[in-house]
C-alpha cells in the first residue's frame, strides 16, 4: 500500500512473535531507459527488497524510493536525501537501513556514520537471508564461503581500528603485520578450507549423480525466480514435505525425490535454489556445486509467478543465471515453463494468459500448486519430452536368464512386460541414449537385423 508520499511505500510485515529489529528499506534506483536491460519497475524492485528484509524478519518501518541521477563517491545518495533520511531514522528510533544497492565498505561507513545505525547493502542482506535459510552442512559452507568473501572486501578502509599495526616475531625481525593484514589472512585460510570441503561434497555429489545415472531415470530440476512457488510444486509432484513458505529463498538446499509420470514412468525431481535479479557474483560462484544439479538435468521446469507485476522481467533475470551456468544457445536443457499461481489471476488476466502461452516459443503448462489444477496435463508433458529424448526397445530375455532380467531393471526402464509360452520375458524398455549401445550388445535382438536401432527424436 503506498502511503501519502509519492516516494515511500509502506510495507506491513507479518506479525511475529518477540521483539523485532526496526527497519527502514532505501530504494535507490537510476530512472529507466533504454539501456535498462532489466526492464523492471522501481516499485516492483522496492517491493522485493521489502520482501527480502522481510524474510529475516525485520519490523520494516517504510521501504522508500529515491530516484537516483548520480551515484556519489562518498555516501551513495545526494547530500540532501542523506539528511531526510537521517531525520526519519532518528525520528523512528530505526536501527538498521537497508540500502538495495552495492555499497563500498567507505559509503556503508559513511552512511552509518550520518544515520547513526547499521546500514546493510543488498548483497549482505541476501547472504543473511541464505545464512538463516541453510539447513545442510553444504549449504551452511556454501553461505560462510560467500560471507567471507564478502568481509574480506570489507577489510579494505572499513575500519580504522583494523589499521593498528602488530608486533613481528623476532627472529623474523621487520615491522610485523597490520591487524587489517592478518584478519585478511585469516578469512583466506578458512576460505581454502571451505573450499576443500566444499570439493568433498562436490565429489560425494557427483558419485551420487553417477548413482542416479546408473538407475535409468531422467533427472527433472525445478528452476526459476525466487518466491515463485518451486518447493510448493515440487510437495505438491511428489508429495515431499520440503519447506515452503511465502518467503523470499524459501528453499537453498537441493532436494532430489523420485516422481511416478502418466503411464508408470519414473523421473527424479530436483529442487534447487531460488534466482534473483542482481545475484551477487560471490554467491553464484559459492553456490556454484548446488547449481551443478541444474547443469546435470535432462529436463527444466521453469517455474513462473504468473501473478506477478514482474512476470516477464523475472524470467529474463532466471535466463540471465542459466546462460552464466553455461545452458544457452546449443547447450540449451529442453525447457517447459510452468506459469504457477493462475489461482490468484481473475478470468481476464488467465485468458490472456492461456492465449500467450500458446504463442510462446517453449512449451508452457498453466498451473496452480496450491490448488493442483493443472497438474496432471503438466506431468503429461513431462512425460512427453522425457520419453521424445529417450530411445525404446523390444527385447527377449530367456526364462533361465534371470541376471539379464534383473540386468534389465536395473539399467533400463520397463515400459511392459509379458510372458511368452516358453517361459521368455519379453519386455518393452525406454533407456537413455547413453545406454542404447549397451543395451544392444546385451540383448542382440533388440536391434532389428539389417537396420540401425531406432532413435529417439531429441528435444
Amino acid at each position: 500500500m503506498k502511503d501519502n508520499a509519492s516516494n515511500s511505500h509502506a510495507v506491513s510485515p507479518k506479525p511475529q512473535r518477540g521483539e523485532r529489529t526496526s527497519a527502514l528499506v532505501v530504494g535507490p534506483y537510476p530512472p529507466r531507459g533504454p539501456k535498462d536491460g532489466v526492464g523492471r519497475e522501481p516499485a516492483a524492485r522496492l517491493e522485493e527488497a521489502a520482501g527480502l528484509a522481510l524474510a529475516i524478519d525485520l519490523d520494516v518501518r517504510r521501504a522508500i524510493l529515491v530516484p537516483l541521477a548520480d551515484m556519489r563517491p562518498a555516501t551513495y545518495l545526494g547530500k540532501g536525501k542523506v539528511e531526510e533520511i537521517g531525520e526519519f531514522v532518528r525520528e523512528e528510533e530505526i536501527a538498521l537501513v537497508s540500502m538495495d544497492c552495492a555499497l563500498s565498505p567507505v559509503q556503508q561507513r559513511n552512511l552509518e556514520k550520518a544515520w547513526g545505525c547499521k546500514v546493510i547493502d543488498r548483497t549482505g542482506l541476501i547472504l543473511e537471508i541464505f545464512g538463516r535459510r541453510a539447513r545442510t552442512r553444504e549449504g551452511a559452507l556454501q553461505v560462510e564461503l560467500a560471507h567471507l568473501g564478502y568481509q574480506k572486501s570489507r577489510l579494505v578502509r572499513s575500519w580504522t581500528h583494523l589499521e593498528r599495526q602488530r608486533g613481528g616475531f623476532g627472529f623474523l625481525g621487520g615491522p610485523g603485520e597490520t591487524q587489517i593484514e592478518t584478519d585478511r589472512r585469516l578469512i583466506e585460510e578458512r576460505m581454502r578450507k571451505i573450499e576443500q570441503e566444499l570439493d568433498k561434497v562436490k565429489r560425494t555429489r557427483g558419485l551420487h549423480r553417477k548413482t542416479r545415472r546408473d538407475v535409468p531415470f531422467p533427472v527433472v530440476a525445478l528452476v526459476g525466480y525466487t518466491n515463485a512457488g518451486k518447493s510448493t510444486l515440487f510437495n505438491r509432484l511428489c508429495g515431499a514435505g520440503v519447506f515452503a513458505e511465502d518467503l523470499l529463498f524459501a528453499t537453498l538446499d537441493p532436494t532430489v525425490r523420485r516422481i511416478r509420470l502418466p503411464h508408470g514412468a519414473v523421473a527424479l525431481l530436483s529442487d534447487t535454489v531460488g534466482f534473483i535479479s542482481d545475484l551477487p557474483t560471490l554467491l553464484i560462484s559459492a553456490f556454484r556445486a548446488t547449481l551443478e544439479e541444474v547443469t546435470q538435468a535432462d529436463l527444466l521446469l521453469h517455474v513462473r509467478d504468473a501473478s506477478g507485476e514482474d512476470f516477464e522481467a523475472q524470467a529474463r533475470d532466471v535466463e540471465q543465471i542459466l546462460t552464466e551456468l553455461g545452458l544457452s544457445g546449443e547447450s540449451a536443457k529442453p525447457t517447459i515453463e510452468v506459469w504457477n499461481k493462475i489461482d490468484a489471476l481473475d478470468s481476464e488476466r488467465e485468458a490472456a494468459l492461456r492465449l500467450a502461452a500458446r504463442a510462446n516459443e517453449k512449451p508452457v503448462a498453466l498451473v496452480s500448486a496450491l490448488t493442483g489444477e493443472g497438474i496432471e496435463p503438466l506431468l503429461e508433458r513431462i512425460a512427453a519430452l522425457l520419453g521424445e529424448a529417450r530411445e525404446t526397445r523390444e527385447v527377449t530375455v530367456a526364462a533361465e536368464d534371470g541376471a539379464g532380467l534383473a540386468w534389465a531393471y536395473a539399467h533400463a526402464e520397463v515400459l511392459s512386460r509379458r510372458t511368452l509360452p516358453d517361459g521368455a520375458q519379453r519386455l518393452q524398455l525406454r533407456v537413455p541414449p547413453s545406454r542404447a549401445g549397451e543395451l544392444d550388445r546385451k540383448f542382440p535382438q533388440g536391434a532389428p537385423p539389417g537396420r540401425a536401432p531406432r532413435r529417439g527424436r531429441t528435444v
